[in-house]
């Protein structure tokens, strides 16, 4: 291979599963790593190169400076030589913060704060406000009852007695503490005198009231292990009590654990019994009156925030073009916008007939306000451009980033990247095209090429062949995954691939590998949903065929998820009286997080062929290291009583929890189970080394002393999945699973790798390998959101066979999917739009794939077809 001129050169990279790989890339190109997942891309990509890049930039931060940057670490590597400074832009979600919204991500918060203070119409006499008074996460422009959070909260007899038949000595007070602290509470209500015997409903409203809601704090005498009638004769005797308890009343504790407490778990607790309402002092706006009183272009701050980027832009044409004398931009909002504004005036208390201010004929508008509101149009407007262009203008400024999927996320920090005109630098991407349909690719790509030509350089993980055949310089890693992966197939021009046999990507890239032809399946019945409405679905009626693959398309925001992931779930769920749980939330205050939106509509049909409901999605199969692939599909149980039913095991009596490394009995005592050591550098990221007692096995050397077949425990955990496959094949309950986890592309993953390591399209997939390694098949409903993202188009094709083969058994699948390969293999496809946002939610398309490649109407088609 020919080494470019003006390179990045690495020697000796060695990271994860990188076999001392010597490379030289491009500088100032457009260049792609391909290879199957697990081959090392991101580990050459992101561990390699964007953390050393990063490391040599924080030598130059001030010690201090670098605690508060997240670092990436130290990679393995011999030499990196022409490297520059490089941005990553990961689909990863950062901090948590409910108060992270799109706009405050890509500054245009900070901008539009700036065009209400300086050309906002103010009431008169009202002085001028400064920028920070129209942010809620600032002192000066927070409402001084919510603080800034748009809600208050409370908690009623209802919420914190959710069964009133039930006594205070059976827990009726459901809001108080588990445990000792609460039956504390109870045993002091007893020496105050109240009945902790009688169903709560039965007690007098008095005494109801004081308990749940009283500020007192009484302090009293308690008696451990009493009965109420012995505590009464001990208090009246003035016998000596086990301790003096204080008391607090269920509302109190509460708010004050909401308030005090560190603790997520406590907090996530203790919400589910407080109930919010829009604060009524900014009517969920959440800014001070003075700022809520400016208005630009008849709405105040607020109702700017609401609008889509789409209407924004809009509004701001004409200001930025210098019409504000020929058309004002009071009648710049178009009509279904200012319905909105309208209707949130009246539900906060306001006049249905407020009128929109027109800057043109606003007395004090001088001749600078007019320029400055031009500038700041522009401004916007530059901004807004890639936003819309990468298929975002159905989002609000004020959209919250947690409601936000990670390609969402993705796409706007790279939007973002146009306006900071950076140049010479390393754009390092986690596969921007995750979560696109192909049409929205198209406005990738133009981004993408406009980075490059203002001067830098774009290293990017990548699995789309579309955007590969667009890239200058490829890199191919493989030939496998895992440990048979980690070495360079290819590194060259695209063209040059064409000769490499070795590489799984060639044969997408220039054979045209076939999808293979499967015998169409006829639905005899249909899942018929009637009056859908859920975020952009409004009164949507739509039918899945029972028993086939069914693939959900349409431009992003179109209403897909929604539609799948969302109202499907639920109606489903409710029917068959099991409602599905709900996500787990982000580390975030529960009581910040987005408030979710209902399901309305009905089942009208097919639910006598649906007995359950399975969503498989890309969430973490844990969220620390302790899970992992083998205890998350539960054959690690089988694995552990092998090993208790050995002879030195038995006649230690070991049971299979001794080789648990979450037990205390058999797990290394140094490192409790972790098999590893933090070491806080202060000043440098935090170093994780192998357990200097275990070395990494987490066990002790009692437990290690155990073998099967010639291997201990921590050994089996260290095996991949092919690997384990060979060594099992004698235990069907154990094989069982391996087999099905190597079927679906993931024999390279180790059975002990922790939860944390995993991408979150492994994830899915050992998700969906659970429930394939079930027995019972028939009658169930799967339902997938985007399925192959993050997947080499050869691991694609293996996952579709297997979700083929659910349906081959007489299950329904349903998936929302952008890679019109897969979408070409459903039986059925239901394509939304026919744009996105208040644009979309409506079915532009419905048949066979080949039906809904002839729909003029359908942006999908045009691609569907060229799958075909």
């Amino acid at each position: 291979m020919q080494k470019p001129s003006g390179c990045v050169s690495v020697r000796g990279a060695r990271e994860n599963n990188l076999r001392n790989v010597d490379i030289d890339i491009p500088r100032d190109a457009f260049v792609v790593f391909t290879g199957i997942s697990g081959s090392g891309k991101s580990s050459l990509a992101f561990g390699t190169l964007y953390a050393e890049a990063q490391r040599r930039y924080l030598e130059s931060v001030a010690p201090y400076a670098r605690r508060l940057i997240h670092q990436a670490g130290v990679p393995e590597v011999d030499a990196i030589d022409g490297l520059p400074p490089a941005v990553a832009l990961q689909q990863q979600r950062g901090p948590a913060t409910a108060r992270s919204s799109v706009g405050s991500l890509t500054t245009l918060s900070s901008l539009v704060r700036m065009l209400y203070s300086r050309v906002g119409e103010y009431p008169a006499g009202q002085p001028m406000l400064y920028a920070e008074d129209f942010s809620p996460n600032t002192v000066a422009g927070a409402c001084p009852a919510c603080h800034g959070i748009g809600r208050v909260y409370d908690a009623t007899e209802q919420t914190m007695v959710p069964d009133p038949s039930l006594t205070i000595r059976e827990r009726a007070i459901a809001s108080w503490p588990p445990a000792w602290h609460g039956q504390n509470l109870r045993d002091i209500l007893v020496s105050l005198g109240y009945d902790v015997d009688t169903p709560w409903r039965d007690l007098p409203q008095k005494d109801r009231d004081w308990i749940l809601f009283t500020d007192e704090t009484p302090t009293a005498p308690v008696y451990p292990g009493l009965t109420p009638e012995q505590t009464r004769i001990a208090v009246k005797r003035r016998l000596e009590p086990g301790y003096q308890g204080t008391f607090t009343g269920a509302r109190r504790y509460l708010l004050e654990t909401l308030a005090n407490t560190a603790s997520a778990l406590m907090k996530k607790r203790v919400s589910q019994y407080i109930i919010a309402s829009d604060c009524p002092a900014c009517h969920g706006k959440r800014l001070k009156r003075e700022a809520l009183s400016v208005t630009f272009s008849g709405l105040d701050i607020a109702e700017f925030g609401d609008l889509s980027l789409l209407k924004l832009r809009d509004l701001l044409r004409p200001v930025a073009a210098g019409e504000i004398d020929a058309g004002t931009t009071g009648d710049s909002l178009d009509h279904s916008a200012r319905e909105a504004a309208t209707a949130r005036r009246v539900a906060a208390g306001g006049s249905a007939h407020k009128s929109s201010p027109d800057i043109r004929r606003t007395p004090n508008l001088s001749d600078e306000k007019r320029l400055a509101a031009q500038r700041l149009a522009a401004e916007l407007l530059d901004r807004l451009t890639p936003l819309i262009d990468l298929g975002l203008g159905y989002l609000a400024l004020d959209r919250g980033t947690l409601t936000l999927s990670s390609g969402e996320l993705q796409r706007l920090r790279l939007a973002t990247q146009l306006s900071s005109q950076l140049f010479g630098v390393v754009y390092v991407l986690d596969e921007p095209s995750a979560g696109l349909h192909p049409a929205d690719g198209e406005a990738l790509l133009a981004i993408l090429k406009r980075l490059r030509a203002s001067g830098n350089s774009l290293f990017v993980v990548e699995h789309d062949l579309d955007l590969i055949r667009q890239a200058d310089w490829l890199v191919d890693v493989g030939p496998g995954a895992g440990s048979n992966g980690g070495q360079i197939i290819y590194n060259g021009p695209i063209a040059g691939l064409a000769g490499a046999n070795a590489s799984v990507t060639r044969r997408y890239l220039f054979d045209a590998a076939p999808l293979g032809q499967r015998a169409a399946r006829h639905p005899e019945s249909w899942l018929q949903l009637q009056g859908v409405t859920r975020n952009n679905l409004r009164g949507l009626d739509v039918a899945f065929p029972i028993g086939c693959l069914t693939a959900v398309t349409g431009i992003s925001g179109s209403g897909k998820s929604s539609l799948v992931a969302q109202a499907l779930p639920d109606l489903v769920g409710t029917r068959l009286g099991r409602p599905l749980a709900a996500p787990e939330p982000d580390e975030a205050d529960p009581l910040l997080e987005e408030r979710p939106d209902i399901t309305m509509g009905h089942i009208a049909g097919g639910m006598d062929q649906i007995r359950r409901i399975v969503q498989v999605d890309q969430k973490p199969i844990g969220r620390t290291p302790r899970s992992n692939l083998a205890t998350y599909t539960g054959l690690f149980d089988n694995v552990r009583r092998l090993f208790a039913a050995t002879p030195m095991a038995r006649s230690r009596r070991y049971g299979a929890g001794r080789f648990s490394f979450n037990v205390a009995q058999g797990r290394c005592p140094t490192c409790e189970g972790e098999g590893f050591m933090m070491v806080e550098l202060l000043f440098l990221p935090s170093v994780y080394a192998p357990c200097s007692t275990c070395h990494g096995s987490r066990y002790n050397d009692q437990t290690l002393e155990v073998e099967w077949q010639g291997r201990n425990i921590a050994q089996v955990l260290d095996m991949t999945v092919d690997e384990a496959c060979s060594f099992f094949a004698g235990e069907p309950s154990i094989l069982r699973p391996l087999t099905v986890l190597r079927e679906i592309g993931l024999g390279y993953l180790r059975l002990g790798q922790p939860a944390t390591e995993l991408s979150g399209g492994e994830a899915q997939r050992i998700k969906l390998a659970t429930e394939l390694q079930r027995t019972g098949r028939g009658s169930t409903l799967y339902v997938l959101d985007e399925p192959t993202s993050g997947l080499h188009p050869a691991d694609a094709d293996r996952l579709m066979l297997q979700l083929q083969s659910l349906a081959d058994a007489g299950n329904t699948v349903v998936v929302v999917e952008h890679d019109m390969r897969v979408v070409a293999q459903a039986d059925w496809v239901i394509d939304l739009g026919p744009g996105a946002g208040e644009d979309g939610g409506r079915i532009v398309a419905a048949g066979r794939p080949a039906e809904v490649a002839e729909n003029p109407h359908s942006l999908t088609a045009t691609y569907l077809k060229a799958a075909l």
